[in-house]
């Protein structure tokens, strides 16, 4: 009987204990976060991030703006090319256009990825990259206007570990070709409306945080495209000031508007002073 009511007692208690369990569990998940590195990562933002990079301007988001929107993988399969496109809700005009368009990884190492300049021969401000993403982090983009205000749009990115990566096997290939470009215009070329345009650049971008080989010591200093600028017909359509946040063989896809035929002059410039160049013909309509 004595070891009857001694299991009853031991029964009872871990009755008690998985109804306290359940019960704080519900409860901390009616007023916790649904996820705790958003808020982290929101919080390396607000104190740190926007003072020093915007001071106390104000940034309008959410619901308040309708000018830019990114797009993002929620769970990235490779933090090393985290594929982001950029979507703008409005034409560039001579009056009212994007000047500015700052990316931020808020956790990785570095969190400028870049900051792009637009003009009104761009046409539309829209842009597509792919980035490195370090750690679980708000991947955002901030507009800001010819007239100066700032529009921002965020996603939360799931990823991990793409600065301290180790270099994939292509790199030799890329470090031999370094500088060398592709271009090509996405569909038919048409005159006087936004026109898109695909840029591929062979570079490492190494970020100066992994050995070039598994298993070496010795870490190399960082080295990636550092500048771009990209005219046609001598009228500016894209400047870009770059970090190591862009991935390895750096690719872009942005507008702009052709008035004729012409050529397409991109110029480039790395953290070693190398310079490189090229240009693509922009046939006139069939």
């Amino acid at each position: 009987m004595i070891r009857l009511y001694f299991n009853y007692r031991i029964f009872n208690h871990l009755l008690t204990a998985i109804f306290l369990a359940i019960f704080t569990t519900v409860t901390l998940a009616d007023v916790a976060p649904a996820d705790f590195r958003e808020q982290l990562s929101d919080k390396v933002w607000l104190e740190n991030l926007k003072p020093a990079n915007f001071q106390d301007r104000e940034i309008i988001e959410g619901t308040g703006q309708d000018i830019i929107e990114i797009k993002a993988p929620y769970a990235a399969e490779d933090a090393t090319i985290v594929p982001i496109s950029l979507h703008t809700k409005i034409p560039q005009t001579v009056n009212y256009y994007i000047k500015k368009i700052h990316i931020f990884v808020d956790k990785n190492p570095l969190p400028l990825v870049g900051i792009f300049e637009f003009t009104p021969h761009s046409g539309k401000a829209d842009l597509a990259m792919r980035i490195r993403v370090d750690d679980f982090s708000y991947v955002r983009a901030i507009a800001e206007m010819n007239t100066g205000e700032l529009y921002m749009t965020k996603s939360f990115v799931r990823a991990k570990g793409a600065c301290s990566a180790p270099p994939p096997a292509s790199m030799g290939e890329s470090m031999k070709l370094l500088g060398s470009m592709k271009m090509n215009t996405i569909g038919d070329v048409e005159f006087g409306k936004p026109n898109l345009m695909q840029l591929k650049i062979r570079h490492p971008n190494i970020t100066g945080m992994a050995p070039l080989k598994i298993g070496s010591r010795v870490i190399p200093p960082p080295h990636f495209v550092k500048e771009l600028e990209i005219d046609f017909n001598g009228e500016l359509v894209l400047k870009a000031l770059l970090t190591f946040g862009i991935s390895m063989d750096p690719a872009f896809r942005f507008y702009f508007v052709p008035d004729k035929a012409g050529i397409m002059t991109v110029k480039g410039i790395d953290t070693k002073n190398n310079n490189f160049s090229s240009t693509h013909e922009i046939k006139t309509q069939s």
